[in-house]
C-alpha cells in the first residue's frame, strides 16, 4: 500500500482535531480487504460492539467494491484513495475512485417490486443502513461515511 497526503476531509458533522490515515491502493479487491482489516483492527479495541464491527466491515466492503468495480472499471492502473480516522466513539471514512462518478439518486430502489430480481442498488442501501452518515461528494466518485458507536452492551 502506498500512503499519500489528501486534502482535508469535511463531513457535515466534522469534529476535527484528529488527523486522517490516508491510503492509496490499486483497483484490487485483495488490497481493499487489507484496508478493511486495518480499520476493523482499529475499532476492535472495545469501542464497538460485534454488530457495529460487522456493520462497518460490510459498508466498507460495499463502498470499496463499488469504487473498484463501478468507478475504476477494475482497471488496476487506476487508484482508490481511502482516508479514515477514529475519534472518541466515531469512525470517519472517505473513499475516492478515479471514475466519472454517478448520481446516487439515479440508482433504482432495490426494494421496489420491479427491482427485486436486479442486483443494482443493494450495496448503497446497505451502506446507508449500516452507517450513521453517508454522503456523496462532487460528481459522485467520492463517498464519505461515518459510524457513531454505541459500544458493547
Amino acid at each position: 500500500m502506498l500512503t499519500t497526503e489528501m486534502p482535508a476531509m469535511t463531513l457535515s458533522s466534522d469534529l476535527g482535531g484528529v488527523p486522517f490515515t490516508d491510503v492509496t491502493i490499486p483497483s484490487d479487491t485483495g488490497e481493499a480487504r487489507k484496508v478493511q482489516d486495518d480499520i476493523e483492527r482499529l475499532i476492535q479495541g472495545g469501542l464497538a460492539s460485534d454488530q457495529e464491527i460487522f456493520s462497518v466491515r460490510l459498508a466498507l466492503e460495499e463502498a470499496l467494491v463499488n469504487a473498484i468495480k463501478h468507478g475504476n472499471q477494475m482497471d488496476r492502473t487506476k487508484k482508490v484513495r481511502i482516508s479514515y480516522r477514529l475519534l472518541s466513539g466515531r469512525l470517519d471514512v472517505r473513499i475516492t475512485d478515479e471514475g466519472p462518478g454517478f448520481d446516487p439518486s439515479d440508482v433504482p430502489d432495490p426494494t421496489a417490486i420491479e427491482n427485486l430480481e436486479r442486483p443494482c442498488g443493494r450495496g448503497l442501501m446497505l451502506m446507508r443502513h449500516y452507517m450513521t452518515e453517508v454522503d456523496y461528494v462532487g460528481c459522485g466518485n467520492t463517498v464519505t461515511m461515518s459510524k457513531v458507536f454505541r459500544g458493547k452492551k
